[in-house]
Protein backbone atom coordinates (compact mmCIF):
# COMPACT_ATOMS: atom_id res chain seq x y z
CA UNK A 1 0.00 0.00 0.00
CA UNK A 2 2.60 2.23 0.46
CA UNK A 3 3.92 2.02 -2.89
CA UNK A 4 0.34 2.79 -4.01
CA UNK A 5 0.66 6.41 -1.63
CA UNK A 6 3.66 7.07 -3.68
CA UNK A 7 2.14 6.04 -7.00
CA UNK A 8 -0.52 8.69 -6.37
CA UNK A 9 1.28 11.18 -4.80
CA UNK A 10 3.95 11.27 -7.58
CA UNK A 11 0.92 11.63 -10.03
CA UNK A 12 -0.57 14.62 -8.18
CA UNK A 13 3.17 16.18 -7.96
CA UNK A 14 3.48 15.68 -11.94
CA UNK A 15 -0.08 17.93 -11.95
CA UNK A 16 1.28 20.43 -9.71
CA UNK A 17 -0.88 19.21 -6.72
CA UNK A 18 0.53 18.90 -3.75
CA UNK A 19 -0.67 15.74 -2.02
CA UNK A 20 -2.11 15.06 1.41
CA UNK A 21 0.06 13.30 3.99
CA UNK A 22 -2.04 10.00 3.26
CA UNK A 23 -4.72 9.05 0.95
CA UNK A 24 -7.29 6.50 1.25
CA UNK A 25 -8.17 3.98 -1.38
CA UNK A 26 -11.80 3.29 -0.85
CA UNK A 27 -13.08 4.07 -4.64
CA UNK A 28 -15.07 7.83 -2.71
CA UNK A 29 -13.79 11.47 -3.55
CA UNK A 30 -12.12 12.66 -0.97
CA UNK A 31 -11.05 16.56 -0.89
CA UNK A 32 -8.21 18.11 0.31
CA UNK A 33 -6.05 21.36 0.46
CA UNK A 34 -4.33 23.43 -2.34
CA UNK A 35 -1.82 25.73 -1.64
CA UNK A 36 -4.01 28.73 -1.03
CA UNK A 37 -5.63 26.80 2.01
CA UNK A 38 -8.75 25.99 -0.03
CA UNK A 39 -10.35 22.55 -0.48
CA UNK A 40 -10.33 22.53 -4.28
CA UNK A 41 -8.40 19.93 -4.65
CA UNK A 42 -9.53 15.83 -4.93
CA UNK A 43 -8.91 12.14 -5.43
CA UNK A 44 -10.59 8.96 -5.62
CA UNK A 45 -8.05 5.79 -5.21
CA UNK A 46 -9.12 2.10 -5.24
CA UNK A 47 -6.80 -0.62 -4.59
CA UNK A 48 -8.89 -3.77 -5.70
CA UNK A 49 -7.56 -5.54 -8.81
CA UNK A 50 -5.54 -3.31 -10.53
CA UNK A 51 -4.99 0.38 -8.37
CA UNK A 52 -6.83 3.18 -10.31
CA UNK A 53 -8.54 6.14 -9.79
CA UNK A 54 -8.58 9.79 -10.38
CA UNK A 55 -7.12 13.36 -9.50
CA UNK A 56 -8.10 17.12 -9.93
CA UNK A 57 -8.37 20.40 -8.96
CA UNK A 58 -11.54 22.50 -9.23
CA UNK A 59 -9.69 25.90 -9.17
CA UNK A 60 -8.03 24.98 -12.58
CA UNK A 61 -10.17 22.56 -14.18
CA UNK A 62 -7.72 19.80 -13.80
CA UNK A 63 -8.63 16.27 -13.94
CA UNK A 64 -7.07 12.99 -14.78
CA UNK A 65 -7.29 9.48 -14.56
CA UNK A 66 -4.36 7.52 -13.27
CA UNK A 67 -3.82 3.29 -13.28
CA UNK A 68 -0.95 1.62 -11.32
CA UNK A 69 1.26 -0.16 -13.19
CA UNK A 70 1.21 -4.06 -12.83
CA UNK A 71 -1.71 -6.06 -11.19
CA UNK A 72 -2.80 -5.96 -7.51
CA UNK A 73 -4.34 -8.86 -5.75
CA UNK A 74 -8.44 -8.68 -5.32
CA UNK A 75 -9.06 -7.56 -1.92
CA UNK A 76 -10.32 -10.42 0.75
CA UNK A 77 -13.37 -10.05 2.15
CA UNK A 78 -11.87 -9.47 5.51
CA UNK A 79 -10.15 -6.56 3.95
CA UNK A 80 -13.53 -5.68 2.26
CA UNK A 81 -15.48 -5.63 5.71
CA UNK A 82 -12.43 -3.46 7.13
CA UNK A 83 -13.13 -0.66 4.22
CA UNK A 84 -16.58 -0.59 4.42
CA UNK A 85 -16.40 -0.37 8.32
CA UNK A 86 -14.24 2.76 7.76
CA UNK A 87 -16.56 3.83 4.98
CA UNK A 88 -19.57 3.58 7.75
CA UNK A 89 -17.39 5.11 10.47
CA UNK A 90 -16.40 8.37 8.37
CA UNK A 91 -19.74 8.62 6.70
CA UNK A 92 -21.24 8.54 10.60
CA UNK A 93 -18.55 11.56 11.94
CA UNK A 94 -19.43 13.22 8.61
CA UNK A 95 -22.97 13.59 9.45
CA UNK A 96 -22.20 14.62 13.37
CA UNK A 97 -20.39 17.47 11.60
CA UNK A 98 -22.91 18.24 9.17
CA UNK A 99 -25.82 18.18 11.91
CA UNK A 100 -23.53 20.47 14.53
CA UNK A 101 -22.70 23.10 11.39
CA UNK A 102 -27.21 22.93 10.97
CA UNK A 103 -27.41 24.01 14.40
CA UNK A 104 -24.45 26.47 14.73
CA UNK A 105 -25.95 27.99 11.82
CA UNK A 106 -29.61 28.24 13.19
CA UNK A 107 -28.34 29.60 16.24
CA UNK A 108 -26.16 32.13 14.15
CA UNK A 109 -29.01 33.01 11.92
CA UNK A 110 -31.38 33.65 14.96
CA UNK A 111 -29.09 36.63 16.35
CA UNK A 112 -28.55 38.53 12.93
CA UNK A 113 -29.83 41.12 11.67
CA UNK A 114 -31.21 43.12 8.57
CA UNK A 115 -28.40 45.21 6.84
CA UNK A 116 -28.67 48.84 5.72
CA UNK A 117 -25.39 49.07 4.06
CA UNK A 118 -22.07 47.04 3.85
CA UNK A 119 -19.35 47.69 1.90
CA UNK A 120 -19.51 44.54 0.00
CA UNK A 121 -23.23 45.84 -1.17
CA UNK A 122 -21.62 48.84 -1.98
CA UNK A 123 -18.99 47.68 -4.19
CA UNK A 124 -20.83 44.95 -5.83
CA UNK A 125 -23.65 47.99 -6.15
CA UNK A 126 -26.52 45.32 -5.19
CA UNK A 127 -29.32 45.24 -2.21
CA UNK A 128 -29.26 43.11 0.64
CA UNK A 129 -31.92 40.85 -0.31
CA UNK A 130 -32.00 37.57 1.64
CA UNK A 131 -28.61 38.63 3.54
CA UNK A 132 -28.30 39.40 6.99
CA UNK A 133 -25.71 40.88 8.68
CA UNK A 134 -23.77 39.25 11.87
CA UNK A 135 -20.67 40.93 13.80
CA UNK A 136 -19.93 43.10 10.52
CA UNK A 137 -20.41 40.18 8.56
CA UNK A 138 -22.87 39.70 5.24
CA UNK A 139 -24.16 36.40 6.18
CA UNK A 140 -25.85 34.56 3.62
CA UNK A 141 -28.61 31.52 4.10
CA UNK A 142 -27.42 28.20 2.81
CA UNK A 143 -29.99 25.36 2.10
CA UNK A 144 -30.43 21.98 1.17
CA UNK A 145 -33.22 20.49 -0.23
CA UNK A 146 -34.77 24.01 0.98
CA UNK A 147 -33.55 23.24 5.19
CA UNK A 148 -30.87 25.84 6.16
CA UNK A 149 -27.58 23.93 6.69
CA UNK A 150 -24.63 26.43 6.10
CA UNK A 151 -24.23 29.94 6.13
CA UNK A 152 -21.72 32.33 4.17
CA UNK A 153 -19.79 35.13 5.84
CA UNK A 154 -18.36 37.98 3.75
CA UNK A 155 -16.20 40.39 5.17
CA UNK A 156 -15.79 44.18 4.47
CA UNK A 157 -13.04 43.34 1.97
CA UNK A 158 -15.17 40.49 0.26
CA UNK A 159 -13.16 37.87 1.54
CA UNK A 160 -15.99 34.78 2.22
CA UNK A 161 -15.84 31.45 4.45
CA UNK A 162 -18.44 28.79 5.01
CA UNK A 163 -19.40 27.88 8.33
CA UNK A 164 -17.39 24.70 9.81
CA UNK A 165 -18.58 21.41 9.04
CA UNK A 166 -21.37 22.53 6.83
CA UNK A 167 -23.06 19.94 4.19
CA UNK A 168 -22.03 22.41 1.12
CA UNK A 169 -22.66 19.26 -1.56
CA UNK A 170 -26.25 19.98 -3.56
CA UNK A 171 -26.20 22.77 -1.19
CA UNK A 172 -27.62 26.54 -2.85
CA UNK A 173 -28.85 30.11 -2.09
CA UNK A 174 -32.18 30.94 -3.71
CA UNK A 175 -33.24 34.78 -4.47
CA UNK A 176 -37.25 35.24 -5.74
CA UNK A 177 -39.89 33.27 -6.53
CA UNK A 178 -41.39 31.19 -9.86
CA UNK A 179 -42.47 32.83 -12.50
CA UNK A 180 -43.87 30.56 -14.91
CA UNK A 181 -43.20 32.42 -17.71
CA UNK A 182 -39.59 33.27 -17.09
CA UNK A 183 -36.66 30.75 -17.28
CA UNK A 184 -34.84 30.03 -13.82
CA UNK A 185 -31.60 30.94 -13.79
CA UNK A 186 -28.38 29.14 -11.86
CA UNK A 187 -25.09 30.93 -11.01
CA UNK A 188 -21.83 30.64 -8.93
CA UNK A 189 -22.09 33.47 -6.53
CA UNK A 190 -24.56 35.04 -4.21
CA UNK A 191 -23.45 38.50 -5.86
CA UNK A 192 -23.80 37.16 -9.04
CA UNK A 193 -27.21 36.06 -8.23
CA UNK A 194 -28.59 39.42 -6.61
CA UNK A 195 -27.51 41.09 -9.81
CA UNK A 196 -29.65 38.69 -12.33
CA UNK A 197 -32.30 39.06 -9.82
CA UNK A 198 -32.70 43.05 -9.46
CA UNK A 199 -32.05 42.70 -13.22
CA UNK A 200 -34.20 40.35 -14.42
CA UNK A 201 -36.65 39.40 -11.04
CA UNK A 202 -36.24 35.64 -11.87
CA UNK A 203 -35.89 32.76 -9.74
CA UNK A 204 -32.30 32.59 -8.99
CA UNK A 205 -30.21 29.61 -7.97
CA UNK A 206 -26.73 30.13 -6.34
CA UNK A 207 -23.91 27.64 -6.54
CA UNK A 208 -21.40 28.72 -4.84
CA UNK A 209 -18.61 27.80 -7.37
CA UNK A 210 -18.30 26.39 -10.20
CA UNK A 211 -17.89 22.91 -9.59
CA UNK A 212 -21.19 22.79 -8.05
CA UNK A 213 -23.40 24.17 -11.12
CA UNK A 214 -24.42 20.45 -12.29
CA UNK A 215 -25.53 19.41 -8.83
CA UNK A 216 -27.47 22.48 -8.45
CA UNK A 217 -28.67 22.03 -12.00
CA UNK A 218 -29.90 18.40 -11.39
CA UNK A 219 -31.67 19.73 -8.49
CA UNK A 220 -33.46 22.28 -10.07
CA UNK A 221 -34.33 20.38 -12.80
CA UNK A 222 -35.66 17.85 -10.09
CA UNK A 223 -38.35 20.32 -9.21
CA UNK A 224 -39.06 21.85 -12.35
CA UNK A 225 -39.10 19.03 -14.93
CA UNK A 226 -40.50 21.01 -17.58
CA UNK A 227 -39.33 24.33 -16.71
CA UNK A 228 -36.59 26.83 -18.69
CA UNK A 229 -33.30 26.87 -17.03
CA UNK A 230 -30.32 29.01 -17.92
CA UNK A 231 -27.06 28.01 -16.56
CA UNK A 232 -25.16 32.02 -15.96
CA UNK A 233 -21.14 30.97 -15.65
CA UNK A 234 -18.90 32.92 -15.15
CA UNK A 235 -15.90 33.65 -17.98
CA UNK A 236 -12.68 32.63 -16.10
CA UNK A 237 -9.15 33.13 -18.22
CA UNK A 238 -8.81 29.38 -16.81
CA UNK A 239 -11.87 28.36 -19.19
CA UNK A 240 -13.38 26.67 -15.22
CA UNK A 241 -16.54 28.76 -15.13
CA UNK A 242 -17.46 27.94 -19.04
CA UNK A 243 -16.40 24.35 -18.61
CA UNK A 244 -18.68 23.82 -15.48
CA UNK A 245 -21.54 25.68 -17.03
CA UNK A 246 -21.44 23.96 -20.14
CA UNK A 247 -21.47 20.06 -18.56
CA UNK A 248 -24.34 21.74 -15.97
CA UNK A 249 -26.15 22.39 -19.12
CA UNK A 250 -25.73 19.54 -21.21
CA UNK A 251 -27.06 17.34 -18.02
CA UNK A 252 -30.00 18.70 -17.66
CA UNK A 253 -30.68 19.39 -21.07
CA UNK A 254 -30.76 23.22 -20.79
CA UNK A 255 -28.99 26.51 -22.07
CA UNK A 256 -25.76 28.71 -20.38
CA UNK A 257 -24.24 31.90 -21.04
CA UNK A 258 -21.48 33.34 -20.36
CA UNK A 259 -20.15 37.17 -20.04
CA UNK A 260 -18.28 38.14 -23.14
CA UNK A 261 -15.30 40.03 -21.07
CA UNK A 262 -12.32 37.24 -19.58
CA UNK A 263 -12.44 37.68 -15.80
CA UNK A 264 -16.18 38.70 -15.58
CA UNK A 265 -19.11 37.52 -13.91
CA UNK A 266 -22.52 38.45 -14.01
CA UNK A 267 -22.56 41.09 -11.64
CA UNK A 268 -19.21 42.26 -13.40
CA UNK A 269 -21.03 42.62 -16.69
CA UNK A 270 -24.35 44.18 -15.42
CA UNK A 271 -22.17 46.65 -13.59
CA UNK A 272 -20.65 47.45 -16.67
CA UNK A 273 -23.39 47.79 -18.81
CA UNK A 274 -25.32 50.58 -16.01
CA UNK A 275 -21.87 52.31 -16.36
CA UNK A 276 -22.04 52.65 -19.86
Amino acid sequence: MNNLQETVKNAMRDNGITPPDTLIFDGELHRFKDESGKQNCYYVAHADGRAAGMIGDWKTGLKVNWKAEGNYPKLTEAQRTEFKLEQQLRKAAENLRHDRAISKASWIWSRTTKPTTHPYLTKKRIKPHNARLYNDALVIPILNEGELVSLQFIDADGNKRFLSGSKLKGSYSQLGILDANKPILICEGWATGASLYETTDNLIYVAFSAHKLKDIAIYVRSLYAKGDIIILGDNDSSGVGQAAAREAALSIVGKYLIPETIGHDWNDAINMEVAA
